[in-house]
């Protein structure tokens, strides 16, 4: 596919003709005039068709897949703006602030967090527009990229004309961007060895809430006042519009190991990646299946199940698959195909929709935890989960880890008691977030937060909550870029969630 032809993959159809769709939410909404609307048109292409805003307006919320069987999305926007480069973005967000509209931004919309859901109507600016490479230094190993740039023909394209990889391979790959990778705080799957999307970010270009257009970075390391390219890395558009990106790539792999083994329990598994990485060694994928998830995914039966996955120098992976073997001694060796079968199917979500569709609640919590606090963090959130009236399963698996902790991914499934998917499902969040803070654990590794985390942000954050807030005022005082998100004080009112 050419740089312009991604385009964003609807999670589930929605019940209703685009023009019966409703609002499931009900916070307050900023109606937008004929005027405003003329004066988006003199600078980009504006979509106000019924089509356009039901399908703009969401994204892969799960909780929003089940409401899109009933004919609704979470809110609906006023106009879609589909501007095609930084220039249109800047003015487009001007005229909004100005006016005192909100904005969300969207690209992809592969969010699962209600991230990109304009939760007060006013305009959705799709950056879909704003696709390419502008240019690969590969003296340097930096790409210079557009922010609606989707990762599948973006990793296809380095590796095949360039002969180089960005190493950031989200479940998402084939619905996301390169913008919302960074507003986000993405992981990929193989970010034990290349790092999460903000270890590879060297600069950004962005818009502020007044239409200014800033960069920041650029060197390889900098000490000119605090990193600016991480203010704007996971703030989820409130803070500013990010449009292009200079991140770190690396020679594409051409040599590969796989290994997988047993273990008696989670925690054995959890320590043996501890070992591993305290070692220095970092292999691209160790992923730690609880025997829940093990038996589901491999029909391991009651093995904790861990695969390992490295690619680089041949010596480099040499080196590091030995130290994985010498760590893994006391477990039992399984058949390494396993890490195959993971392979081909690491990307499959067509389970999601089935389960939701017989009428089941699901979803998936990923935090972060340092190695000390993991078996406590598992134990307590998984027992939490399940303890929720109508909690079907509650499992687990450990996704990306570091030398100093590792994220662990819960996954959960049950039955809303008397059909109430909205009460169970915010049950079943409260529970498992706060087992998980109390246990020691930071609220999100790379979802993000969004719609659906705000509510805990205050707490996790402490007292630096209200530098957040600063932070904002500052950049934004209107508060037009993306309100309702982030756990931040919204002049629009409440969000109905």
């Amino acid at each position: 596919m050419s740089a312009r032809s991604g385009r964003p993959t609807p999670p589930v159809e929605l019940a209703r003709e685009r023009g019966a769709v409703r609002a499931h939410l009900c916070g307050g909404r900023v109606e937008l005039d004929d005027a405003f609307v003329q004066r988006l048109e003199d600078v980009c292409a504006v979509a106000r068709g019924a089509d356009d805003i039901a399908e703009t307006s969401r994204d892969w919320w799960p909780i929003g897949i089940a409401w899109a069987l009933q004919g609704e999305v979470a809110a609906l926007a006023g106009a879609v703006a589909r501007p095609e480069d930084a220039a249109q973005v800047a003015e487009v967000v001007a005229r909004c602030n100005e006016a005192r509209v909100p904005v969300t931004m969207a690209a992809g919309r592969s969010g699962v967090c209600g991230g990109s859901v304009p939760v007060h109507g006013g305009v959705v600016i799709d950056l879909t527009g704003l696709s390419g490479i502008v240019d690969v230094d590969d003296t340097s190993l930096v790409l210079d990229v557009r922010a609606g740039t989707f990762g599948t023909w973006l990793e296809e394209t380095l590796q095949s004309d360039h002969g180089v990889t960005t190493g950031h391979w989200p479940q998402s790959m084939d619905l996301s961007t390169v913008g919302g990778w960074l507003a986000c705080r993405s992981a990929g799957q193989l970010s034990t060895r290349y790092g999460k999307i903000e270890d590879m970010v060297v600069g950004l270009d962005v818009v502020l809430a007044d239409g200014r257009v800033v960069h920041t970075g650029g060197a390889p390391r900098a000490a000119v006042g605090p990193d600016l390219n991480q203010l704007f890395v996971g703030s989820e558009g409130t803070l500013g519009v990010i449009t292009g990106a200079r991140l770190r790539v690396h020679p594409a792999p051409a040599y590969f190991r796989d290994a997988a083994y047993g273990f008696a329990s989670f925690a054995d598994g959890i320590d043996a990646c501890r070992r591993i990485l305290r070692r220095g060694a970092r292999p691209a994928v160790l992923r730690l299946y609880d025997t829940i998830e093990g038996e589901r995914n491999y029909q391991t039966g009651e093995r904790h199940v861990l695969l390992v996955h490295d690619e680089a120098d041949e010596t480099i992976v040499d080196a590091t698959m030995a130290v994985v073997d010498q760590e893994c001694a006391t477990a039992e060796p399984l058949d390494d195909a396993l890490v195959r079968a993971w392979f081909e199917h690491r990307n499959d979500v067509s389970a999601l929709e089935r389960n939701i569709r017989r009428g089941l609640v699901v979803d998936t919590m990923e935090i972060a935890a340092t190695w000390r606090d993991c078996p406590s963090v598992y134990e307590r959130t998984t027992a939490a989960i399940s303890a929720v009236d109508g909690t079907l399963v509650a499992s687990a698996h450990l996704s990306h880890s570091y030398s100093d902790g590792a994220c662990i991914y819960f996954t959960f499934a049950g039955v809303p008691p008397e059909g109430d998917h909205d009460a169970y499902y915010r049950a079943a969040w409260d529970a498992g977030t706060h087992a998980a803070l109390a246990a020691g654990a930071a609220l999100s590794h790379h979802h993000g937060v969004g719609l659906n985390r705000s509510r805990y942000v205050r707490g996790a954050l402490g007292d630096a909550y209200d530098v957040l807030v600063a932070t904002k005022l500052a950049l934004d005082p209107h508060g037009i870029l993306n309100p309702g998100k982030l756990g931040l004080p919204d002049p629009f009112g409440e969000t109905g969630w």
